[in-house]
């Protein structure tokens, strides 16, 4: 009887390590299941924002068509080009404000 609880004894302490792998190949395939799903999520992100991001870029390239802009001593704000755009034709054009 004591030989067959030596070796239960000695069979459940082999059978520890193994159950300890399990659990770490479970954390690893669940790091791994993480990762890949937030990677699909920035990709994801990045698909959508993605034309924002161009129609930015062309605002910023616009940008170098001005000067900085001046302040005038009454307070106006002036935004000036830096290549001024042609007058329509037609003579004298009106401009409401």
């Amino acid at each position: 009887m004591t030989k067959l609880t030596t070796y239960a004894v000695c069979l459940c302490l082999a059978a520890t390590p193994l159950a300890a792998q399990d659990k770490d190949s479970d954390l690893r395939e669940g790091m791994d299941l993480l990762s890949e799903g937030t990677k699909l999520l920035l990709r994801g992100l990045m698909g959508e924002i993605e034309p924002a991001l161009r129609e930015l870029e062309g605002a910023l390239r616009d940008m170098h068509a001005y000067h900085p802009p001046e302040v005038l001593p009454n307070g106006d704000i002036i935004i000036r080009r830096k290549v001024p755009l042609t007058a329509p034709r037609g003579g004298d054009v009106e401009i409401e404000l």
